[in-house]
């Protein structure tokens, strides 16, 4: 799974340890996500989505091999 959150961090010039903060995280669970070694439950992904003001879509989408299975 790709996602954009570094991205979206970067845009409002938030750091990892202020989005873990206010999504209740630790900011190893924000690097790891970054990093793709962790995929973030919806619940996760929802409260992300909803602290950069972005739709779940925005943030996070399938790699190409995931769409085939």
């Amino acid at each position: 799974m790709k996602n954009r959150i570094r991205v979206a961090r970067a845009e409002i010039r938030m750091t990892q340890q202020q989005l873990a903060d206010a999504i209740g995280v630790s900011r190893q669970t924000i690097n790891a996500i970054e990093s793709g070694r962790f995929v973030p439950s919806t619940v996760l992904a929802l409260k992300m989505a909803q602290t950069f003001g972005k739709q779940v879509e925005e943030l996070f989408s399938l790699e190409d091999d995931e769409l085939k299975q």
